[in-house]
């Protein structure tokens, strides 16, 4: 099954706040409801969040009931400014949004043919993001060795994309050749979606793992008990800084330290040339319930009148990285050099 697919004139999507305790797919008819579940992370990383946009846009060309195509156009803008403020880290959301309002804006025919051109487009959107995927597995997955452990932060499986994954999917299809593989699973907090999910997702493919607190890398990388690290991304900088979920770059650095290769794994879509540098990234933060609001043995972490901060992000340095996986190829220092050789 897929995390994001069109069914019934409706779009459904994998609730991803319950998992692993509950698999439930909720069905949405309304966009403001789409941009709600992505700002909820009902639907988190960056290639399902562009997905889930594109078919929010889809959703709110058949809300408008507008009779003329600029008339339906102005709807479909209105409706996109609202699906682009839902997350302003992944830059996958915008990128979805604006590639349909293209699309859009090149119909010149009924209100009817303009409504099924943007959701034949989102679909196609989807179904690319899968062959994306698999073409950036069989990259990344020449990366590993057999015998290796991985350390992986956050999600980046089949929950984080169409189908198949980035990072996770690298280390699915690397299993799948044959290769003996272990991964450490990082929490990843505060959402835990390491625990949570990859964990999840680990089990259903037969992979063997260990969930480890993210504070734990910096031991197992020194100690010689991994060999590789890998994570996605939400947003790359034309010089290769890369944001990702929080810890990454903490993870980055203690790689670096002791001389392990850390790699990326992104579409090219996800790769930003309109920003120079990582700093430029602009970087959610979140609700500090989602810190404060853990709990251990079922008591609160925190004393009642604590703060907290939530960035859901940071910008690791590109001089931390050993490469950068896409799904033209494996992409190394200088990256503002060689991203030219990827993208198109």
């Amino acid at each position: 099954m897929r995390t994001v697919f069109w069914e019934n004139n409706e779009l459904k999507m994998i609730d991803q706040r319950i998992l692993p305790a509950r698999f439930e797919v909720i069905s949405y008819r309304a966009h403001k409801d789409v941009a709600f579940a992505i700002t909820d992370m009902v639907v988190r990383g960056a290639p399902a969040i562009g997905a889930a946009a594109a078919f929010g846009l889809a959703l709110a060309g058949y809300e408008s009931d507008s009779t003329s195509t600029d008339g339906l156009l102005a709807d479909l803008q209105t409706a996109a400014a609202v699906l682009k403020s839902a997350r302003p880290t992944a830059v996958n959301l915008a990128w979805a949004v604006d590639r349909l309002m293209n699309v859009a804006k090149s119909i010149t025919g009924s209100t009817a043919d303009l409504r099924v051109a943007v959701l034949n487009e989102a679909q196609k959107l989807a179904d690319e993001d899968v062959e994306i995927n698999k073409r950036m597995a069989e990259h990344g997955a020449a990366l590993i060795n057999d015998g290796d452990t991985i350390i992986h932060h956050c999600n980046t499986g089949a929950l984080a994309t169409v189908d198949w994954g980035t990072a996770l999917g690298v280390i699915r299809t690397a299993h799948e050749q044959g290769k003996r593989i272990h991964v450490l699973v990082d929490e990843t907090r505060p959402r835990l979606q390491g625990a949570r999910l990859t964990a999840w997702e680990l089990e259903q493919y037969g992979i063997p793992y260990e969930i480890i607190s993210d504070n734990m890398s910096g031991y197992f990388l020194k100690a010689g008990q991994a060999q590789k690290v890998f994570f996605g991304a939400d947003r790359v900088a034309a010089n290769g800084d890369v944001a990702n979920k929080i810890g990454t770059y903490m993870l980055a650095l203690a790689a670096f330290d002791n001389g392990i290769p850390a790699y990326s794994v992104v579409p090219t879509s996800t790769i930003d040339l309109s920003l120079a540098h990582g700093g430029l990234i602009p970087i959610e933060e979140r609700n500090t319930d989602e810190v404060l609001g853990i709990q251990f043995h079922g008591e609160p972490i925190a004393p009642k009148n604590a703060r907290a901060r939530n960035p859901a992000f940071d910008v690791t340095p590109n001089r931390l990285l050993s490469g950068i996986v896409t799904e033209n190829g494996v992409v190394y220092p200088p990256f503002d050099v060689n991203f030219a050789k990827v993208i198109r």
